[in-house]
């Protein structure tokens, strides 16, 4: 019992100023004792643990969401979820032009030559054998690409074959795996300070210039996406200013994602902006949850980024159609993100298996992003969240518009 509530004590306190404490002692025990090598297992483990879970993590999740949502859309809908995955494509298309004009290396161990498919068919071949390999193999190799195709098909036959019940019994195994992820995730800022006390205690202080190139090529992004292409969507579609709409969803919206990390745990605060903004309960009580699980623009610029960064360290040379459909990859894999904290991270291995980059070296990587995640994942899911606020506000407006109505 004493234990319980030691744990509900350390879950209460804020995880990022949790991770910033870890970040800094991991910091000084690097400089200050190196030759402590044992306190790196402590990245080990938590590294393997995420390796562990994540596969099961991106089959359940991906087939729960698809298997809930719901048929008969109007047009609203459907202009709201073109919306979003437009968006997230295109943030997508940015991280691989930012990664293109500055590209970034990361401090990464055992890293060996990769090969990027080299011709158009090449590409094919290897997304469509990754994709139609044994379910239950891709999930115990960590073959995403696989683990999405499969868990696309399960979702699609669940919701046009299965009763009620089994869905709702999906539904409880995804929130179950989702709160396994979370149970890790606390355990984050001991798995940080293992790692970062790895970096500093091999490369020194100097690790950290180049996770601030990083961070400031992920922020960069997020922020061109978010600032400049969103309103540029929404401007085509209603041809009037977006920015008063895009501020009040950052404001009101954005602000509290910001510190929360969390579009599910957001979603009754952009209910709630929505109402403010009086638009159609019917509408927005679906297309709100509905943004939490594909309008990923955030994620699919962290997918992209961290992959070219892993992709360049190993020198890979990525080609013109392999970014192409690294792009359509991020965009899929983002859709899938979850809901809790350096959910996209998890990811990052899918995409990393599209240029034949093993699961270690990119587990790695996610190891990296947690250590980054203190302001990357704060960004992302203010940017994600916000953004479900603007789509659907911008698709209400249009339909307004179209009807004739003010």
């Amino acid at each position: 019992m004493q234990i319980y509530s030691i744990f509900n004590k350390w879950s209460q306190t804020s995880l990022v100023l949790r991770i910033l404490v870890g970040l800094v002692i991991g910091a000084c025990l690097g400089l200050i004792v190196p030759q402590w090598a044992g306190i790196s297992i402590l990245g080990m483990v938590f590294v393997s643990a995420l390796k562990a879970i994540a596969p099961i993590l991106v089959a359940v999740l991906v087939a729960a969401s698809i298997a809930k949502a719901g048929g008969g859309l109007g047009p609203r809908f459907r202009v709201v979820i073109s919306r979003y995955m437009l968006s997230t494509f295109i943030a997508a298309m940015c991280a691989v032009v930012g990664s293109f004009l500055f590209p970034v290396t990361l401090q990464l161990s055992d890293v060996v030559e990769g090969a990027a498919p080299g011709a158009l068919t090449d590409v094919f071949t290897n997304l469509v054998t990754n994709m139609v390999s044994n379910p239950m193999q891709s999930v115990s190799q960590a073959n995403y690409i696989g683990i999405l195709f499969w868990a696309i098909l399960i979702g699609i036959a669940l919701k046009l074959k299965a009763s009620q019940k089994t869905i709702d019994v999906v539904q409880d195994l995804s929130q179950v795996i989702t709160q396994t992820v979370k149970w890790v995730i606390q355990f984050a800022p001991f798995g940080i300070l293992g790692l970062v006390f790895t970096s500093v205690s091999e490369s020194g202080l100097e690790v950290f210039t180049t996770y601030g190139h990083l961070v400031l090529l992920l922020v960069g992004c997020m922020l061109a996406n978010t600032l400049i292409f969103n309103p540029l969507i929404s401007f085509l579609m209603l041809r009037r200013n977006p920015y008063p709409l895009l501020f009040t969803c950052l404001k009101e919206s954005g602000l509290q994602a910001f510190f929360t990390r969390s579009s599910a745990a957001n979603i009754p605060i952009n209910m709630n902006l929505c109402k403010k903004l009086g638009l159609d309960e019917d509408f927005y009580s679906v297309s709100i949850p509905l943004g939490a699980t594909i309008n990923m623009d955030g994620a699919a610029v962290t997918i992209t980024v961290m992959t070219m960064a892993v992709a360049h360290t190993v020198g890979v040379d990525v080609t013109f159609a392999s970014a192409l459909f690294l792009s359509i990859i991020a965009t899929l894999g983002a859709c899938g993100t979850s809901g809790v904290a350096g959910g996209s991270l998890l990811l990052i291995p899918m995409a990393c298996s599209f240029f034949n980059i093993g699961n270690d070296i990119a587990m790695q990587a996610v190891g990296v992003g947690f250590i980054i995640g203190v302001i990357q994942d704060s960004v992302e899911t203010a940017l994600n969240s916000s953004g479900d606020v603007f789509f659907t506000a911008t698709a209400e407006y249009y339909d307004r518009m179209k009807k004739g109505q003010s």
